[in-house]
């Protein structure tokens, strides 16, 4: 059966709309919010395309950015060894399942795993390597915008600024790290706890409706 582009693409393409969108919402209201600040503090408005370089929109896009990528890579990585009886989210407690078997080379397969060796390694663990490389850019980027916003602000109130090393110490940058790690923690024990009871019919993210709540996985 034939389907179309938008079919077989439906998910991710309307994902990234919504990212898209809620992007350009966050950084138009960021500049108007931003400007407003500058008036009170009696400093010249900036341009739109100014506040795409301030540090005021990186911290804020790269702070969320690098929580989300965090809870990715240790949801990635720790299903693969833990367990949680009951919920969805889960690998079975005690069978081997399709995605613990080893890669075969075949004609549809991917061409690391035709390829083996190194490449295999690497394409096996690619899933989990890539969110952690998004997590640490996404964190240097929230590093770099912070500290950056931290020293307008600092040479606005005639303050001493900091380089980049000192400000790794500041608990302002701390605290909005963990402001957006402990919110993207709760979500994922949230998804994992609550497929244990509750279901939602037709969606992969739960179990059956009739399962009983002792099962684990979908």
């Amino acid at each position: 059966m034939k389907h179309s582009f938008l079919y077989k693409n439906g998910l991710s393409i309307f994902f990234l709309g919504l990212f898209l969108l809620s992007l350009f919402a966050q950084a138009l209201t960021g500049w108007k919010t931003y400007n407003q600040e500058l008036i009170e503090e009696h400093q010249q408005m900036i341009n739109f395309l100014s506040y795409l370089q301030s540090g005021h929109f990186i911290s804020a896009t790269f702070e969320n950015f690098e929580s989300e990528f965090l809870q990715m890579v240790l949801y990635v990585v720790l299903t693969v060894g833990l367990r949680q009886k009951g919920s969805a989210e889960s690998k079975s407690l005690d069978e081997k399942e399709e995605v613990d078997r080893d890669p075969v080379p075949h004609k549809n397969a991917p061409w690391p795993v035709k390829k083996g060796g190194w490449w295999l390694k690497l394409y096996s663990n690619s899933l989990s390597i890539t969110f952690g490389l998004l997590f640490l850019i996404s964190w240097a980027l929230h590093l770099y915008g912070s500290k950056k916003d931290y020293n307008t602000e600092q040479l606005l109130n005639h303050q001493p600024t900091q380089d980049l090393f000192s400000f790794l110490s500041n608990p302002r940058f701390w605290f909005e790290t963990f402001q957006n790690w402990q919110s993207e923690f709760l979500s994922v024990f949230a998804i994992v706890f609550l497929t244990i009871y509750l279901r939602q019919k037709g969606s992969p993210e739960s179990k059956p409706v009739d399962a009983p709540h002792s099962e684990t996985g979908k």
